[in-house]
């Protein structure tokens, strides 16, 4: 029985064929990875960082030749929670290849020694760790390094979110780790963040111990014309048809991020029967229903920040963009309680991700957040 493949894939892998461009980025990040480089990936949140990379880890170039490694940090909030997700991929992609390198992770890891289960019918340790075994986090992540430099391959080692790091109650954390990564010889690494403004203080400050460590790719939005393309090709390609204008209109209304295009196409690909033409009002439906749909998780986000903070919010999604955010004239406009109150709460809505500030202006970071705050104000 055959499946009929939606092309506008969302989650896990995507296939070559239903890859939409990012040819400069994927060029620039395989040359750097097969030339020993390490690279900082920045981007806006749902641009396809994570996609990115595997699309190029699966490259026959790479597949073929490293062991490839992706740890997502953004859900620890310590050192020791860093070094549990670090060790466990390490050893899940790299210790589990043979009963050898299993042999060899156990007898690196001393710091852990006492705490491996062993697996009596492989005669091999079993990394069943636990986060309160880590009671040594400086030693336990020097052997982890260390391990990977026994590696029978080359690894190629993902970070994802790696601006969390900065987050830690540990003040040094990215002292050691830049201490550990700069005289590996058998791993590269890529530090992929979608919290731009963290990332480039790390990466581009010259007091911070990461300055100057990496090349750095940046993804922006694919070119809308490209987008159009794509999107035509595979409706085309199934015998079914959309408007030119219905994807120029998903596209600004979402400012090209790429995961909210791929889903409303997704939509709009399975509602359109073959040999029929998806509109401009059917794509505005289902633009409308995403909305309503993220209504519930985007009223838990903002009850958890303060009423200062709040405040703020609506005052930059009143001017769209602003760059005085603490001027006279922008606090009297919109009532709030004084400019250094203001800056206080800029930086929370920063960390978490509910503003960006490109070029010293301030907006808001999600489209969908936007467009449900449009709804809150009819």
């Amino acid at each position: 029985m055959s499946i009929n493949m939606n092309p506008f894939i969302v989650s896990g892998k995507i296939p070559a064929a239903y890859f939409c461009d990012r040819e400069e980025e994927a060029r620039q990040l395989l040359m750097s990875l097969t030339n020993q480089l390490n690279v900082v990936l920045t981007s806006a949140r749902r641009m396809g960082k994570t996609s990115l990379v595997d699309f190029v880890f699966d490259k026959p170039e790479l597949a073929e030749n490293y062991i490839t490694i992706t740890i997502d940090i953004l859900h620890t909030t310590t050192f020791r929670e860093f070094i549990y997700a670090f060790g466990t991929a390490v050893f899940k992609k790299v210790a589990s290849r043979s009963a050898k390198m299993r042999r060899l992770f156990a007898l690196t890891l001393k710091s852990l020694s006492a705490s491996f289960g062993y697996d009596p019918i492989q005669n091999t340790p079993t990394f069943d760790i636990k986060l309160g075994d880590i009671t040594q986090p400086d030693y336990t992540v020097e052997e982890i390094f260390a391990f990977l430099e026994q590696a029978d391959k080359r690894c190629l080692v993902v970070i994802d979110e790696f601006q969390q790091i900065t987050k830690y109650p540990e003040k040094n954390v990215e002292a050691i780790l830049r201490s550990h990564i700069q005289r590996m010889q058998n791993a590269n690494f890529v530090f992929a963040g979608s919290q731009r403004r963290l990332m480039e203080e790390m990466f581009f400050s010259s007091h911070r111990p990461f300055y100057q460590s990496s090349k750095s790719v940046r993804l922006e939005p694919i070119p809308p014309d490209v987008y159009a393309a794509f999107v035509l090709h595979h409706f085309h390609q199934a015998g079914k048809d959309i408007e030119p204008e219905a994807i120029q209109k998903v596209y600004d209304t979402f400012k090209g991020v790429t995961l909210y295009l791929q889903r409303i196409m997704k939509d709009a690909f399975a509602i359109t029967p073959k040999g029929e033409t998806c509109t401009l009002e059917a794509v505005a439906q289902l633009s409308e229903a995403f909305v309503m749909e993220n209504d519930t998780r985007i009223r838990e986000q903002l009850a958890y920040i303060t009423e200062s903070q709040k405040e703020l919010l609506y005052a930059i999604y009143e001017e769209r963009q602003v760059s005085s955010i603490t001027s006279a004239a922008f606090t009297k406009k919109h009532r709030l309680k004084s400019p250094s109150a203001t800056q206080s709460a800029a930086l929370r809505l920063l960390e978490d991700d509910l503003i960006t500030r490109k070029e010293k202006v301030y907006s808001l970071s999600d489209p969908l957040l936007e467009l449900w705050m449009d709804r809150r104000t009819m």
